[in-house]
């Protein structure tokens, strides 16, 4: 462990990675006001990459386990520190969070290339990434919050980047209503929807911490792990479970997880590299990483009884993943496929979390969630950053305007199909292999009774992830040009200087919104070569993380173990969380048993497992060839069948989800503050003020009618008071 109080070595690195960003976000102003904007877009680069560089620089420390903990003061009248925790989980985290932010940032100079508001852009992007890294570094649940709150106000902004609200920059098909409620939404109310929905989970986390807080007296995970008494007090007012639930609130807003999912498909209103980092890779991210940094904790206390937890965990994770992967299957727009995609992935990281903690094999659990998180933070953001290009070539965000690109963005479609080859689980050569497949054996081999349910949960969702990536793999390069296509290649570009589109249709409502903004550097080009590859600078950062799910894939085993052996060192140092022979956990908690299920365990390989993740992956991309790539079978025949037309509108209409929530939270209350204004402001309050000021005039004039003037009457009165009160003294 290497324990530090002040500004030196490495520990200088851990805070300058998430201070660096924001050091670079209140300079990109002045920078732009002072140079040209090459300058500026190489200083935003240059920033990310430094940040980048300092993550790296801790990675010498995790062969030995060590631990970076440095405190400074803070709210000294609370005995509140403000401090970093670099250990081996915050480390590959940051890492991951680091580079992916920096070849995105890369992409970005291409892809926002031209746009008015590139300034603004900058600055949230490094805003963000500066609160990502916060989040990932904290050693404490308050600094956690204000990274929290960080990423929240820059999803908010980036979402709504191009607030003009044209309707092209629009999400959904308009026109689409559900139970009367608009299935469309433009960047305003996007990026509104997104930071409401996830208030309501930073509610709940915040109601977690000050549970916690009040009872244990500090925010900091080592604190909380060092003396356990709080723990108990809690258990004995039954607060402990609740506490924990509450805090993975915050998680499951964060990362759209059911019932808080609905924001996540309106986010993609935002540019398409904003969705490659914060809807992808990182932010969406947050709430796994935070149920990887509180789990081992609360798994330590099991003593306290505190399944309880982890089973909302694994069944919100399962229940994500299925119901987002049904309405992935049958979404025509490719960045809400991907989004769909992204929370069901998501899904299975919570799935195995939570299994971790109601199983006797904690470290394979945990492992596997990790490794998906990984995983899927690669070949995701790869898959976003392509399909931005693709919307940026074909000024179109819908499948259907696509078909045949194969030829025109060769370096796309391979780049692309080896990332989709990774979200579908391409046995054996696909990063997405290995860590799905550690995922079925971890549930597998849990010993726990929900295990087997969630294992053919996660194996259906699987089916599906493969038939929806090839599905979207077939629709955009395979088959015919769209007649979209072949109109703008027909179509002679206008000059830079223009309206920056194509389309001789300045109403289409279906163009990207990603091309709105955007200029070529060529002032006209010729007939029939708009379809065209993207730039150098857009292809390569999706080509690396493409190429890197490969490598990854290819030596998957090895990396899952090297993993495993990081992981079960670490949880074994920090939180006592060991491993037996067999591979088991020794924890002392009462839920514990050593049963060895490894009867069915090949040179460390669970070939059930194996045979559930090329039986999925077989399936499900048989069924995608078939339907969109060799269009053997017209994907249309659904169409025939009542039933399965009806069960596909059911999936296109978003279980009815959405709509019920804005009936529930919008209308609902609109109506009944309506009502409320209506008759008690209107018949009640506003008639209650005249009635009263009525009253109190006519008895000021009886009042008045009683004052005379004459000496007389008042002493009459005066006198026949007297003896009133004579009167009733003796009675």
């Amino acid at each position: 462990m290497v324990e530090s109080t002040g500004f030196e070595g490495l520990a200088i690195n851990a805070w300058l990675i998430w201070i660096l960003p924001f050091v670079g976000g209140v300079l990109i102003p002045a920078i732009a006001k002072k140079t040209n904007q090459r300058i500026t877009n190489y200083s935003a680069v240059g920033f990310a990459l430094v940040s980048a560089i300092f993550a790296a620089s801790l990675l010498i420390t995790i062969p030995s386990g060590a631990e970076i903990h440095n405190q400074v003061s803070w709210i000294s009248a609370l005995n509140i520190k403000a401090g970093i925790l670099a250990d081996p989980l915050s480390i590959i985290m940051c890492n991951i969070v680091g580079w992916i932010s920096f070849l995105i940032i890369v992409y970005s100079v291409g892809y926002m290339h031209g746009d008015r508001d590139i300034i603004r852009y900058w600055f949230w992007m490094l805003f963000f990434i500066g609160s990502m890294q916060l989040i990932v570094l904290s050693d404490n649940l308050l600094m956690v919050f204000f990274g929290w709150e960080g990423v929240g106000l820059a999803s908010y902004a980036l979402i709504g980047f191009w607030y003009s609200d044209r309707k092209k920059d629009y999400v959904g098909r308009e026109g689409h209503y559900v139970l009367g409620i608009p299935m469309w939404a433009s960047p305003t109310h996007a990026g509104i929807k997104a930071f409401l929905m996830t208030r309501a989970g930073d509610v709940m986390m915040l109601s977690g911490m000050f549970l916690i807080f009040m009872h244990a007296g500090t925010f900091g995970f080592k604190e909380l792990l060092e003396d356990q008494t709080w723990a108990n007090n809690m258990m004995q007012h039954n607060l402990l479970v609740p506490a924990a639930v509450l805090l993975f609130g915050g998680a499951i807003g964060k990362s759209a997880q059911f019932p808080l999912n609905e924001w996540l498909l309106e986010a993609m209103t935002g540019p398409t590299s904003v969705s490659a980092l914060i809807h992808a890779a990182t932010m969406v991210k947050a709430g796994v990483f935070l149920v990887a940094r509180i789990g081992p904790l609360f798994f330590a206390l099991a003593v306290f009884n505190v399944e309880q937890f982890f089973e909302v965990v694994a069944w919100v994770g399962a229940i994500t993943a299925f119901l987002l992967a049904t309405q992935a299957i049958v979404n025509p727009e490719i960045k809400k496929v991907l989004a769909y995609s992204t929370g069901s992935q998501i899904g299975y990281m919570m799935m195995a979390l939570g299994i971790a903690g109601i199983s006797t094999h904690f470290v394979d659990g945990y492992t596997a969630g990790f490794f998906h998180l990984m995983s899927h933070a690669m070949f995701k953001a790869s898959l976003f950053m392509a399909a931005g290009g693709i919307i940026h070539v074909v000024a179109s965000r819908f499948m259907n305007d696509m078909g045949g690109l194969r030829k025109k963005m060769n370096k796309t479609f391979i780049f692309m199909t080896l990332s989709a080859l990774s979200l579908a689980g391409a046995p054996l050569i696909t990063s997405g292999f290995w860590s799905k497949d550690a995922i079925f054996a971890a549930l597998l081999e849990s010993n726990s009774s929900s295990g087997i349910a969630l294992f053919w949960i996660a194996v259906i969702v699987a089916i599906m992830t493969a038939f929806y990536t090839f599905r979207m793999v077939g629709m955009v390069f395979f088959g015919k040009k769209s007649t979209h296509i072949q109109q703008i290649e027909n179509e002679i570009k206008l000059p830079a200087d223009s309206s920056g589109t194509a389309s001789n249709d300045p109403n289409n409502e279906y163009k990207s919104s990603e091309n709105a903004e955007k200029t070529e550097k060529s002032s006209l080009t010729k007939e029939k070569e708009h379809v065209h590859e993207v730039s150098p600078v857009m292809w390569i950062p999706f080509a690396t993380l493409a190429v890197a799910t490969v490598i990854i894939g290819l030596a998957g085993f090895l990396f899952e173990d090297e993993l495993h052996n990081i992981f079960g060192n670490y949880l074994e140092t920090y939180f006592g969380i060991g491993l037996s022979d067999t591979g088991s956990s020794v924890v002392q908690n009462p839920h514990e048993n050593n049963a060895n299920t490894n009867e069915e365990m090949i040179g460390g390989i669970n070939i059930m497992a194996v045979i559930a993740s090329v039986t999925a992956f077989g399936i499900g991309s048989g069924l995608g060839i078939i339907f969109y790539i060799t269009r053997t079978k017209d994907p249309e025949i659904i169409s025939r069948f009542t039933f399965t037309r009806k069960i596909w509108q059911f999936l296109y209409d978003r279980w009815y989800l959405n709509a019920l929530i804005y009936w529930g939270f919008v209308k609902i209350p609109l109506y009944t503050y309506n009502l409320i204004w209506k008759y008690f402001e209107t018949y009640i309050a506003q008639g209650l003020n005249p009635a009263i000021q009525f009253t109190m005039s006519y008895l000021s004039k009886l009042v008045k009618f009683t004052q005379t003037g004459v000496t007389q009457t008042y002493l009459f009165a005066f006198v026949a008071g007297i003896l009133v009160v004579l009167l009733l003294l003796f009675l």
